[in-house]
Order: C-alpha cells, then sequence, then structure tokens
C-alpha cells in the first residue's frame, strides 16, 4: 500500500501560523509598557518587571501542562482554554491599579501564552509534519510569530499615545479572541494515526527522556535563549528610550516617522522580528540538512558576540538598529532546531509534553533576565551588568549543545 506524503503547506501550518502571530504580536508588545505604567503609577522599574517575571515563569510551567492537555483532551481544548486565559487575563488588567494585582493577574496571562504559544502550536504542526519537511515547517511557523512581533510593538505604542492603557488591554485581548477563528483547520492527526512510534505511555517516555543525558543538556542550554529573550524584549525600549542619542530630523529614521527615543524603542522590537522571520526560516532550512546541536551552538555563539559588541560600543540610533537587525536573525532561530531536535530524539507523539519541559528552562532564564533587568537598573542605574550576564549565559548555551547526541533516543543505549 503506497502511503501519500504530506505536503509542507497545509491548513494546519496555515492555522498554527496566524495564532502564532497574533500571540507574539501581543507578547512582544509588554516593554512598551514599561516606561508608561511606571510614569502613570510611579512604580519603580522593579515592580513591572516582576510581573512580566512572573508571566514568563508563568508561561514555562504551564507548557508542559498545556502539552499533556492537548495529547490528552484534543489540541482544539487546549488552545481555546489557552485563548480564554490570556484574554481574560488582559481583561482583568486593564482594571488593575496597584503592583501585586499586576503580578498576579500575569500569572493567568503567562497560562494563557502556554495555550497558544510555541510549545502547543509547533507540537500540533511537528505531527502533522511529514519528517522530511519537519524541521522547515516548524521554522516558518516560528518565523509567522516574528510577522506579529513586527506589527505588535509598533501598533501598541501607536495606540498608548491615543488611548488609556486600559483602553489598549482590552483591545489586546479581543485580538486574542479573533484567532480563534482559525481553531477549526487546527487539528492534526492523533498519534495512532501519525505513523509508525510504538505506544507507550506519557510517563515511560518522560522518564526515558530524563535519564538521557542528551535532554538535560538541551534544557539547560535552553535557558539563556529565554534569559536574553525576555530581558530584551522587556527591557530593550526602555533602554534605547533612556540611553540612545539623538534622532537626526532629516536622517532614515526620521524618514520611516521615527522621531523619538521611545518611537525607536518599540521599533527595535519590530526591527529583530522583521529580521527573525528570515532568521528562522533559515535555521529550519539548515536543520532539515545539518546537524541541529552544531547549529544551535553556532547561533549561540553569535548571539554572545552580537551582545558583547553592542555593550562595548555607545548606544546611538545607527548601534540600535544594527543591533536589532544582527540579533533579530538569531533570536528565534533556535526554536525550530531546539523542537526539532526533541522530536527527532524522541519523537513526536509526546512531542508537546516533551519541549513544554525544556520550555520550562528557557522560561526560567526569562523570568530571571525580566526580573533582574528590573533590579539591576534600580540598583545601579543601568543595564549593564544584567546585559554582561547574558553575554556569559549565551556563551554557556554555545558550549552545552556540542555533546549532545542527535540520535533517536531508541537507536542507542542511555
Amino acid at each position: 500500500m503506497t502511503q501519500t506524503r504530506t505536503p509542507l503547506v497545509t491548513p494546519v501550518l496555515i492555522a498554527g501560523s496566524l495564532v502564532l502571530i497574533v500571540s507574539f504580536a501581543i507578547r512582544s508588545s509588554f516593554g512598551v509598557f514599561q516606561i508608561p505604567i511606571g510614569q502613570t503609577f510611579g512604580w519603580p522599574r522593579e515592580e513591572f518587571s516582576f510581573a512580566i517575571a512572573i508571566q514568563n515563569l508563568a508561561w514555562g510551567i504551564g507548557q508542559p501542562i498545556f502539552g499533556a492537555f492537548a495529547e490528552r483532551f484534543g489540541d482544539r481544548r487546549a488552545v481555546t482554554l489557552g485563548a480564554i486565559l490570556y484574554a481574560g487575563g488582559l481583561v482583568l488588567t486593564a482594571g488593575a491599579t496597584t503592583a501585586g494585582e499586576y503580578q498576579l493577574l500575569e500569572v493567568m496571562v503567562g497560562f494563557g501564552i502556554a495555550g497558544i504559544g510555541f510549545g502547543t502550536i509547533l507540537a500540533i504542526i511537528g505531527r502533522a509534519a511529514p519528517p522530511e519537511h519537519r524541521s522547515l515547517a516548524l521554522g516558518i511557523a516560528t518565523a509567522a510569530g516574528s510577522l506579529g512581533q513586527v506589527a505588535g510593538p509598533l501598533a501598541t505604542e501607536a495606540m498608548l499615545a491615543r488611548m488609556p492603557l486600559s483602553t489598549v488591554f482590552l483591545v489586546l485581548a479581543a485580538a486574542i479572541l479573533l484567532a480563534l477563528f482559525a481553531l477549526p483547520f487546527l487539528t492534526a492527526p492523533t498519534p495512532h494515526h501519525a505513523g509508525t512510534e510504538p505506544s507507550e505511555k506519557l510517563t515511560t517516555v518522560v522518564a526515558r527522556a530524563f535519564r538521557d543525558p542528551s535532554f538535560t543538556l538541551i534544557f539547560v542550554g535552553f535557558f539563556s535563549c529565554g534569559y536574553q529573550l525576555g530581558f530584551i524584549t522587556a527591557h530593550f525600549p526602555a533602554l534605547v528610550t533612556e540611553s540612545c542619542g539623538a534622532i537626526s530630523p532629516t536622517g532614515p529614521l526620521a524618514a520611516l516617522g521615527i522621531s523619538s527615543t521611545s518611537a525607536l524603542g518599540a521599533a527595535a522590537i519590530a526591527f529583530i522580528g522583521i529580521a527573525n522571520v528570515c532568521g528562522t526560516f533559515t535555521a529550519g532550512w539548515l536543520g532539515r540538512i545539518y546537524s541541529k546541536r552544531l547549529l544551535l551552538s553556532g547561533i549561540y555563539t553569535l548571539r554572545t558576540l552580537v551582545s558583547a559588541a553592542f555593550i562595548l560600543t555607545p548606544v546611538t540610533p545607527a548601534t540600535v538598529v544594527l543591533f536589532a537587525f544582527a540579533m533579530g536573525a538569531l533570536w528565534l532561530a533556535t526554536v525550530p532546531l531546539t523542537s526539532g531536535l526533541v522530536a527527532q530524539i524522541y519523537g513526536v507523539r509526546y512531542m508537546g509534553t516533551l519541549y513544554g519541559i525544556v520550555f520550562l528552562s528557557h522560561q526560567l532564564g526569562s523570568f530571571t533576565g525580566v526580573w533582574l533587568g528590573g533590579w539591576m537598573y534600580d540598583l545601579y542605574g543601568s543595564y549593564t551588568a544584567v546585559w554582561w550576564i547574558g553575554v556569559a549565559v549565551g556563551a554557556f548555551s554555545a558550549i552545552v549543545h556540542l555533546p549532545v547526541q542527535e540520535e533517536p533516543l531508541e537507536a542507542r543505549p542511555i
């Protein structure tokens, strides 16, 4: 009997990409709120930073839970629950007035992101894609999230200039619910029809992964990705606003409508997203051909060099733009490679749960980067120290990926 191959571009990939565009348009916009919220409520930088750090931690804790939920009760139910939590958290945040309320509600927002973020959606796409296209499909979906990152911060910055904080949160909540229109197409083959993987219990597969040193190395290595992304997303707009030199009224940025450092801070996140579209697509394509662990080590090495170069030079509009495009090319390039590595070694049946566990390390890094950024800024009045910590953890991740064994677990002894 001839098996029909699944094409690369499918309704599942399109629908999943649309959900990720909306999810990450909003997720990448929280750094734009850093200064407006501090000015509105008179909070020190650490208060809102800690709220976003809690969001990242809740996202990480929720990811393996949603992965297991989707594998047990269905992908659509998991995505629907995530969207409701995400939107509901933003609606309640619109009425919050104290730091404690913000921080508590970010638990709800973080769990919502877990339901419609990379861990859940990439697992659906990974199960739907044939092995020869899986790495590229994951790269395309990750790149789609970057398209949201292009539009989200710029749209949020524009809304904050025209409407109250509370209204902006309500608009973002409505956008999340609109993403549910893609839900009817978001169904991957169930594990019983998805291929030739043996029927094993979730606990058995997870226990085998935990005994594998490579799983530990992947878990530890993903920490620095979260640290760098979390810190930059939450604090880079503020860093640019406060530290960048003046923007020339006749320069190319002014021609694009970027006339203030606050606008440049939001635009920098969008520039990262633009470059990331190419970077993640390229990483997914390269992952089909070359060693994923070596590609990951190379990406972390380049991130380390780019970050060190930026902090060693004066912060000017030119260096901000150069850094944004350079870091953007590497931004989420680790995601299709890491998720693809998990699928390659441990199979796709429980990919959502296993990648969710690995992603928890990413979000522990995000929590650390976001919170440490606010705390150390209040302590020292600058981001320099926390930036250098990010350089160090990036170099560490470049090293720990080198010993990872990429062969399927069942094909080698543990």
